[in-house]
């Protein structure tokens, strides 16, 4: 059946959006009457809601202000909504029925209505309901209200109308994450937050919630426990936080390199904030990847060398070599020496057999030559089979001291 027009149905809907106050501060621009504007400057002022009524020109502070319109809200926000149906007729209605549904670009999601059972409504009478979402989607959204009921006077036929309520959901952080693989097979993991709401936001909860494959280490405190951005995490709008963790793998996920290369997934970044007035939002990054380390056929790192050495004095450490093809190697270690360092031992070590995914410590021993900070270098290894050499030579750095 054709519904009637809008003015002649019996029930009315109000749809408010429950949001907390603004402050608001009086911008006080006045002048002379005698001056070129005349009065107009003067009568706009005390036109201003945030104005004081006989003393305009007096800033007198911040103000409270109620929303003026349906507004925006921010990803990660409680969005709240309060739906008001009045019986502005004399006469009773029957199987009063109030639906609210939000449109998103890629889903409709019920929030009231749906289970509920009819009501009766008497003249001067209102039904009214609270709804809350939480929204997870950033774009366009459509606050779809509609409201069925069935007159007992007139014509007891179903009627029913509709509202639409169009609000836009914005990203209220932006989140920047770097990674860094470090020769330990520990990933760090530096996380840029900024700021892009309208005003000051505090960053309750900022955490990384690791994949099962590590154990995460949050760097972001100090010897005390304490946050080293202090009790309250104040973010100025437009503004930036950096965050540092640590990732150490598993031990099950060390021992086998193909397992370690293809550990990609870090973890989520959970986000708590605050509003200046204590509006709470949360924000979840979606899973974070970070770029596998490519150590080629063959890895090679140091083991047990010490930082700090002394100007021709023996150095004595271990090297790690671990093959990372898909095929077995015959290894052949050559060791050049160059200004900086010498090496002690004997070059072009047949190695032996090293298949997939296995490993072998060497102990290597070197001289240094040169005092200040010196890089390890001159190590090749050569794959005697398909005679291809493999040169290394930044495998590490110690300090040379000169000895007293």
């Amino acid at each position: 059946m054709e519904a009637k027009p809008k003015s002649e149905h019996l029930l009315a809907l109000k749809v408010m959006r429950l949001t907390r106050p603004t402050l608001a501060t009086p911008v006080i621009v006045s002048c002379d009457s005698t001056d070129l504007p005349g009065n107009t400057l003067n009568n706009e002022l005390k036109n201003d809601n945030t104005s004081l009524q006989g003393m305009e020109t007096l800033a007198v502070g911040q103000f409270m202000m109620l929303p003026q319109s349906f507004g925006n809200i921010y990803l990660g926000e409680i969005f709240s909504s309060y739906l008001c149906v009045h019986n502005g007729s004399s006469q009773l209605v029957k199987d009063v029925m109030v639906k609210a549904d939000l449109q998103t670009s890629s889903q409709r999601i019920p929030l009231s209505g749906h289970n509920g059972m009819p009501k009766e409504l008497g003249p001067d009478n209102t039904v009214d309901e609270v709804i809350h979402h939480e929204v997870k989607e950033i774009g366009t959204h459509i606050l779809v209200c509609e409201v069925t009921y069935t007159p007992t006077v007139s014509e007891p036929v179903p009627l029913s109308f509709r509202k639409f309520f169009k609000f836009q959901v914005v990203k209220p952080l932006d989140v920047k994450t770097k990674f860094y693989n470090a020769e330990s097979d520990d990933v760090y993991l530096e996380a840029q937050i900024q700021n892009q709401t309208a005003g000051p936001i505090c960053l309750e909860k900022v955490a990384l919630e690791s994949s099962h494959l590590f154990n995460v280490t949050t760097l972001n405190t100090n010897l005390q426990g304490e946050s080293i951005y202090g009790r309250v995490n104040l973010l100025d709008s437009g503004s930036s936080r950096q965050y540092l963790y640590c990732l150490t793998p598993q031990p099950s996920l060390t021992k086998d390199p193909k397992m370690m290369h293809n550990a990609t997934n870090i973890g989520k970044l959970d986000i708590v904030w605050r509003s200046n007035l204590g509006e709470r939002g949360r924000l979840q990054t979606s899973q974070l990847q970070r770029m596998a380390p490519d150590f080629g056929d063959l890895r090679v790192t140091m083991k047990e060398i010490p930082p700090i050495a002394y100007l021709e004095e023996p150095v004595n450490f271990k090297c790690r070599i671990v093959n990372t093809s898909e095929r077995s190697m015959d290894i052949m270690l050559g060791l050049e020496s160059n200004k900086s360092i010498a090496w002690c031992g004997v070059s072009e070590t047949v190695i032996g057999t090293l298949k997939s995914g296995a490993s072998c410590d060497i102990p290597l021993c070197l001289i240094p030559l040169d005092t200040g900070l010196v890089t390890v270098s001159g190590l090749k290894l050569v794959d005697t089979f398909l005679k291809r050499v493999y040169d290394h030579d930044d495998l590490a750095q110690i300090f040379v001291h000169q000895v007293d």
